[in-house]
């Protein structure tokens, strides 16, 4: 577990500063630029390396759960989350990001026969707890900014739930590299249909600005490509309730990234709110151990 819990705290900490990219990027390339511009910066990287080990590529793919995956997982999700920036700001937007978990146990139980255990639950109830302390329970400061920005923010972190779900159900005995290659592949082509759709697209001249560029590259190479292979590694590795607990952990990244960038001050809230997000985390991703029977599976 102590691999998956590395891969957790990187993940938290490459997704923590995407929003901050996504805020800087949704102006000049658009909702749908944005989304067409982070899956093809993070597939590119990643299709040489898929081309060098084709001879270990899955010779029997489930293409249609897949292609959904890449959907909701990369294309539809961060188009609302793009959609969501532009009238919320970074921090809020990681803030709901937070509402993950809960759309995951919930989506599991109804429609993927999942059950949680009393310590995961608790771990989710702590988790939200932390970050109700962390914004020190201004919840309402969050729906008055713009109440469409928290729909979409929302509506994401259900995509996000539900594709989880799926990877566990469907996906499991595929390549985290070729599960992470396809989907950002799909998700670019999602992103390039919805700039058809709203005729909306940005200019390649003004892609030269050098904060603009830094911002493809560490939304499109980390917050994408490598945060992918670390967010499918942690699902089929702790499963998909461990892999969304990630964004119990992002605000409290973001703040660190906002104090280490922006020279930001860190309040007593944020601190007491990242030691019962921890608790939380730790309670949801720790795995009891038990004897499988055979035909069964552990939860």
């Amino acid at each position: 577990m102590i691999r998956v819990y590395a891969a957790l705290l990187s993940l938290s900490f490459i997704w923590g500063i995407s929003f901050v990219f996504i805020k800087l990027l949704v102006e000049p390339a658009g909702v749908w630029g944005t989304v067409f511009l982070r899956c093809a910066a993070g597939a590119l990287p990643l299709l040489p390396i898929l081309f060098l080990k084709r001879k270990s590529l899955p010779r029997s793919v489930p293409w249609v759960p897949l292609i959904i995956v890449g959907m909701i997982n990369t294309g539809l999700p961060w188009g609302l989350i793009a959609l969501s920036e532009t009238v919320i700001s970074s921090s809020s937007a990681s803030i709901l990001n937070a509402a993950t978990p809960l759309w995951t146990g919930l989506i599991g139980m109804i429609f993927f026969s999942v059950s949680l255990s009393g310590r995961q639950w608790l771990g989710l109830f702590l988790g939200m707890t932390g970050i109700l302390i962390f914004i020190d329970f201004n919840t309402g400061a969050l729906f008055q900014e713009n109440f469409t920005g928290v729909g979409t923010m929302l509506l994401a972190t259900l995509c996000y739930g539900t594709s989880a779900q799926i990877v566990r159900k469907y996906l499991g005995n595929i390549g985290v590299l070729f599960t992470t290659t396809i989907s950002l592949l799909i998700g670019s082509a999602v992103g390039l249909a919805g700039m058809i759709a709203s005729e909306t697209y940005f200019v390649l001249d003004e892609m030269a600005n050098g904060t603009i560029l830094v911002s493809i590259i560490g939304l499109g190479c980390f917050g994408s490509g490598i945060a992918h292979l670390l967010f499918f590694y942690i699902t089929k590795k702790g499963g998909p309730e461990t892999a969304v607990s990630v964004t119990f952990l992002i605000p409290v990244t973001a703040l660190l990234w906002g104090a280490l960038l922006l020279q930001e001050k860190i309040s007593g809230n944020a601190i007491i709110g990242l030691i019962v997000i921890l608790a939380g985390v730790y309670l949801a991703v720790r795995k009891k151990k038990e004897t499988v029977p055979i035909g069964g599976r552990q939860m």
